[in-house]
Order: C-alpha cells, then sequence, then structure tokens
C-alpha cells in the first residue's frame, strides 16, 4: 500500500515519490476549478515578498475550498494523509496550505529551500504534478540535492504524480520549461494557518 511506502520512506530517506497519487480525471477535474489569471510568484515572507524573475519564474494561485468540489475533495485527502502522518510519524503537524503553479514556457525556479529564513513551520513538502502530455525534452524536472548540495535525482512532472520530501532537508529547483508546466505545490506545518 502505498501510504505505508510513504511512511517508510519519510522516516528513512526523508522523501517519496508516489506515482498516481490521483488519477488523470481527478487532475483534469482541478484543473477546471484553477481560474485563468493568476499571480506571479512572489519570493519572501510576509513584509519581505518580492518580485524576483530572476529566481522564479511561475504563476501561482492559492487553492480555497471555495473553488469547487475537486478542490474539497484534494484538501480532503490531503487532511487525511496529514492525520495518518502525525499519527505514524510524531510530526505534529496542524495545517496544509497549497497553492497552484503555472509555469509558461521558459519558466524556471532556481535552487532554494521551502522555508522562509528565520521560519521552520514548513515540515513536509508536497508537489503533485498536473502535465498530461509531458514528454522528454519538454523540461520543467524537479532535481533534488541533499544538503551537501549533491543531485538525487531528477523526477519528470508526469500527471498525478506526487513528490513529498522534508522541507528543510532537501534544495531543490524547477529546471526550465520548453512547455507549460502545471503543478500543486503545498506544505504540511507544524502550525495553524491564521
Amino acid at each position: 500500500m502505498s501510504i505505508d511506502k510513504l511512511i517508510d520512506s519519510l522516516a528513512s530517506q526523508g522523501w517519496y515519490v508516489w506515482d498516481d497519487f490521483l488519477d488523470l480525471s481527478d487532475v483534469q477535474a482541478i484543473k477546471q476549478c484553477i481560474p485563468e489569471t493568476l499571480q506571479d510568484a512572489r519570493i519572501g515572507y510576509l513584509n519581505t515578498l518580492q518580485d524576483n524573475k530572476g529566481i522564479r519564474g511561475d504563476q501561482t494561485v492559492w487553492l480555497e475550498s471555495n473553488m469547487g468540489a475537486p478542490i474539497v475533495r484534494y484538501l480532503d485527502k490531503m487532511e487525511s494523509l496529514r492525520q495518518e502522518l502525525n499519527y505514524q510519524l510524531f510530526l505534529g503537524l496542524r495545517d496544509f496550505e497549497t497553492h497552484f503553479c503555472r509555469y509558461p514556457n521558459g519558466g524556471f525556479y532556481k535552487k532554494h529551500v521551502d522555508n522562509f529564513k528565520g521560519q521552520g513551520r514548513r515540515k513536509i513538502t508536497t508537489v503533485l504534478y498536473m502535465n498530461e502530455s509531458w514528454q522528454l525534452g519538454d523540461g520543467g524536472e524537479l532535481v533534488m540535492y541533499d544538503l551537501q548540495d549533491k543531485a538525487l535525482f531528477k523526477l519528470e512532472p508526469l500527471a498525478g504524480r506526487m513528490v513529498f520530501f522534508l522541507s528543510e532537508d532537501f534544495p531543490h529547483e524547477v529546471l526550465p520549461t520548453q512547455q507549460k508546466r502545471e503543478s500543486i505545490a503545498g506544505w504540511f506545518l507544524t502550525e495553524k494557518i491564521l
């Protein structure tokens, strides 16, 4: 069972790739709930937020339950997962935040860690891929590194695939895209969102 593999893999190596986390019909239903117009992504936290096209070139929208039933089903699935992770790994996860990301042709996100400077509330990062016809050469792969800057793997952004990893332990980057690339990034948090 994949949930057991997720638990074992997070405990032993700190990351896990779950192919077919969602089936194609679920991915398509979620995409139909996403508004056409998105915001240019920014870097930083609260009063330090800034645009920086030299670091990231995607557009985002935060997912909310009022966006439609497919989003609610996704958020419910992630809530069940949060509870199971707490039950089995005692992580103290209290909430989940998530946004849809669209990388236009040429978009990228340079190597970074998913906790803001001075913050440690993001415990586990999730990325769900939504690219139904991704082909070799389309770019947009995720490259994961260890804390010694050694590349661990390069992951193709195939629709329905989800990667999980400990947010503070794995610097990562999104390679430049040659086609539009879509995903949902999320974070299990040790603090409740206000």
